[in-house]
């Protein structure tokens, strides 16, 4: 979405990891290779966001480049002091949460006989769980992995997913299973909740 309002994927994918790690300074090849866009591209797109202000070079230490003899290297890192620093970090906000929402819309789509989707974990800021999402029902696996890997690139980070049967879901709660235990006691949100859990 936000690439047709900015012009560029490239663009989108560097605000959202200047964004998410704002106290940062990223070296050009570390951002290529986190983004997953050639170099070239990435070049351009700072020169843009440096020109207009967004982000700015600083001093980070030294590489190994410059240690070898090369060029000194150039960190980039966002410029907190640009006038629309807030109005576009709100923008970049909002538009995660609408992905987000088309993200859910496509799993409950595709995933097949989904009786309960629970979201924790990245969704709610919960570190002490082992899942960011947990599927219970009849759920086509392939489909799920197709979705994932498409947000994960989209998020430019992993998403950590369980699924099990009915049964095996039913059995484990039956027994206080530590796993589901810890789901339940994290901040979560019922995504869908056809078991009548929530």
């Amino acid at each position: 979405m936000l690439e047709h309002l900015f012009g560029s994927l490239t663009r989108i994918k560097l605000l959202r990891l200047f964004y998410g790690n704002p106290e940062r300074a990223f070296f050009v090849r570390e951002l290529s290779r986190t983004i997953e866009i050639q170099l070239n591209a990435v070049r351009r797109e700072l020169a843009n966001l440096e020109e207009i202000g967004i982000v700015k070079q600083t001093e980070f230490g030294k590489s190994k480049e410059e240690e070898a003899g090369t060029e000194r290297s150039k960190y980039y890192k966002i410029n907190t002091g640009f006038f629309l620093h807030e109005e576009l970090g709100a923008l970049l906000e909002k538009t995660q949460l609408l992905e987000e929402r088309n993200f859910i819309d496509l799993l409950k789509k595709r995933g097949g006989d989904i009786k309960v989707m629970i979201l924790t974990g990245y969704f709610t800021n919960s570190t002490d769980v082992g899942t960011d999402i947990l599927f219970v029902g009849d759920v086509k696996t392939m489909a799920v992995a197709k979705v994932m890997r498409d947000f994960e690139k989209f998020l430019n980070r992993s998403i950590r997913y369980t699924i099990l049967d009915e049964k095996e879901f039913s059995e484990r709660r039956e027994i206080g299973d530590r796993f589901l235990y810890s789901i339940f006691e994290a901040k979560h949100i019922f995504a869908i909740d056809e078991l009548k859990m929530g």
